[in-house]
């Protein structure tokens, strides 16, 4: 299974089908500056009213949901790198690269590792083997909540860091980084290291606890939410090698396709990639009834994984999901 890239993509299929016009994707594929700045100013007074609200709560018990409620913004800067990753935030490419930098510098994602393991994950999506970073529907309700934890997510992250700091990339690893880019891999990891050591440095000898509170907290407290959210682009679907079952779509509210910025159309994302962010509402419209909609959002989702997991419904990855 998946022993070849594909010679059809969904988006050549729905254009062959009738499905959408080429002209109508030239229109979608189109790229902005303005629209993605207006967002971004949204998203950086949001950070900040989050951060004052920790600021004003601070010496009490309240401080601890405020932190968690940063921290949720905090982590989606996952969806910000994410979007720099493909080129379609910004327009301009070098934005995307200083800002995806700085996003990922936040949540600790290095940003061109992470370009070459989305860039398989996109080639394989869902094939087992393939897919770096596929996640298996969890065997159990424990292992559904360990997940969720962020406990296992952390543990890899750390361990991938630890290994390109002293120049060590995995066999796995050398598949999707291409072997020119082993060098800048590895420099991006130590840049990334020496930063959070300078940040550590400068807070001892300042005596400087805000980065505890406003940054390092809430962004632990927050990833749990990022660990769900994750799960419900891909897990419980088959593990095929077809994007129109593979792949879901979660219907979610405004404020949250704001902070996610529109992944949560993630079916129509991997239909077509190049497609930015902000058109993907748009082309969400044209796809009705060709890809997987969950219509009660992330937790439709996860209603959806746990009565797979509990076997109230057909495992995804058994032999007849039907």
């Amino acid at each position: 299974m998946g022993a070849a890239p594909r010679t059809r993509t969904p988006i050549s299929q729905a254009i062959a089908e009738g499905i959408l016009t080429r002209a109508e994707l030239r229109q979608l594929m189109k790229r902005s500056n303005r629209l993605p700045a207006m967002h971004l100013a949204i998203w950086i007074a949001v950070a900040s009213g989050t951060g004052t609200l920790i600021a004003v709560t601070f010496d009490s018990w309240l401080r601890w949901p405020a932190m968690f409620l940063h921290g949720v913004v905090l982590v989606h800067h996952f969806s910000i790198q994410h979007e720099c990753t493909h080129y379609t935030a910004f327009r301009t490419r070098p934005v995307n690269d200083i800002v995806g930098a700085i996003c990922g510098l936040i949540i600790g994602l290095a940003p061109r590792f992470f370009r070459y393991e989305h860039c398989d994950h996109h080639t394989w999506t869902q094939v087992a083997g393939r897919d770096p970073e596929q996640i298996p529907l969890p065997k159990s309700m424990g292992g559904y909540l360990w997940y969720m934890t962020a406990v296992p997510y952390w543990t890899t992250k750390a361990r991938e860091l630890s290994r390109h700091v002293v120049g060590r990339l995995t066999d796995a690893e050398r598949k999707f980084v291409p072997r020119e880019e082993h060098r800048t891999v590895i420099l991006e990891s130590r840049i990334m290291v020496a930063a959070y050591v300078g940040v550590v440095a400068v807070a001892v000898w300042l005596q400087w606890s805000a980065p505890i509170w406003y940054w390092a907290l809430p962004v632990l407290m927050g990833e749990p939410v990022m660990r769900a959210i994750r799960m419900t682009e891909h897990v419980g679907r088959q593990p095929i090698d077809d994007m129109r079952l593979n792949t879901r779509t979660n219907l979610v509210s405004k404020p949250l396709q704001m902070l996610c910025w529109n992944m949560n159309f993630h079916a129509e994302h991997h239909y077509a990639a190049s497609v930015p962010y902000h058109a993907l509402p748009a082309l969400h419209r044209r796809l009705v009834g060709h890809l997987v909609v969950e219509p009660r959002g992330y937790l439709g989702a996860h209603t959806d994984m746990v009565l797979q997991i509990r076997g109230r419904r057909p495992r995804s990855d058994s032999e007849d999901p039907r």
